[in-house]
């Protein structure tokens, strides 16, 4: 694959427009929009964690109306069977034959609101779907559409009623991304925004084709050698942390990877830097690291940062 020697003008364009029209509807939250971005263009699966009302389930819709791809959107609950998600064969009287009914897994960019209140058979039609691009129903594999991304919200205060997700569904997230509160000024503007705006229609600022030159583009942003060993070394080191009971598998090499060049491109440049895979990081590592159980465990966060710190940072190669 030929490397960028330099972003198109109109791609990177396209790319701020993006952005900027999300926000019209969001007070704040750029970086998380940014990441959501990030998530898409390397066809990743993304976690949204944060309290209830931090405008999780807004970001997704948002997103995915201002670039134009298919939404749709199911409840996580207990009550919630495979069949709702995938979809099941019907039976028609009329014609004496089965037909098939697809579930919201069909589409583009699927959210999975509250996905640890899944039961874990429910969840594991959702791998599958996330791990292959694929669902099975009545013993028949299906392809889902393309692109399809997963964007599962939970929320870290919920303890009654849920179910943890395991590891090998957790790992098929790219990116784990914290929704925060808004700042004071923020939270104004949202009152205020209440009395003062009425109803949007976010209207598509982009096409099915751009966006696959988009995704296209990202694979061909450089990573020199030595940002690639970099990489590796920080994964690897977080398998060492004490503190930590379970560090990151290869895939979050892999991840890493892919979305250092996407952060890369988002800031017009046809290569990745350290600072690129610094910036990611956190949103790679904090959900495939397990810390310890024992009381007063230091926060996977606090660990990541102190990762970051103590790996050595490559030196530019002339």
């Amino acid at each position: 694959m030929e490397i960028l020697k330099q972003i198109p003008e109109d791609k990177f364009a396209t790319l701020t427009t993006i952005v900027s029209e999300c926000q019209k509807p969001i007070v704040g939250k750029r970086p998380v929009i940014e990441a959501i971005l990030i998530g898409f263009l390397c066809e990743g699966h993304i976690l949204l964690e944060g309290v209830p009302g931090v405008a999780k389930t807004t970001l997704a819709k948002t997103f995915a109306n201002v670039i134009g791809l298919d939404f749709k959107r199911i409840q996580g609950s207990s009550d919630t069977l495979p069949a709702d998600l995938i979809g099941t064969y019907i039976y028609e009287p009329a014609t004496s034959t089965f037909k098939l009914q697809k579930g919201p897994v069909f589409t583009n960019i699927l959210l999975i609101d509250e996905i640890n209140r899944n039961s874990p058979r429910t969840n594991s039609a959702v791998l599958e779907a996330m791990q292959e691009q694929q669902v099975t129903i009545s013993g028949e594999t299906l392809p889902l559409p393309s692109p399809f991304i997963t964007i599962a919200t939970q929320s870290p205060i919920e303890f009654q009623g849920v179910f943890p997700l395991p590891e090998v569904l957790v790992d098929r997230f790219l990116l784990s991304i914290n929704v925060d509160y808004p700042s004071s000024e923020e939270e104004i503007e949202l009152t205020n925004r209440i009395f003062t705006e009425t109803s949007r229609n976010d209207q598509p600022v982009t096409n099915r084709g751009v966006l696959a030159e988009l995704i296209e583009l990202t694979g061909r942003i450089y990573i020199a050698p030595n940002v690639q060993s970099y990489i590796v070394d920080i994964v690897q080191r977080s398998r060492r942390m004490s503190g930590v009971s379970l560090g990151a598998s290869p895939r979050a090499s892999i991840a890493l990877s892919r979305v250092s060049r996407a952060h890369a491109l988002l800031q017009n440049r046809p290569f990745v830097t350290p600072d690129d895979v610094k910036q990611l990081a956190p949103l790679v590592l904090r959900h495939r690291i397990v810390t310890s159980t024992l009381v007063g465990a230091t926060p996977a966060d606090e660990l990541i940062k102190s990762l970051l710190e103590e790996t050595p940072i490559p030196q530019r190669s002339e």
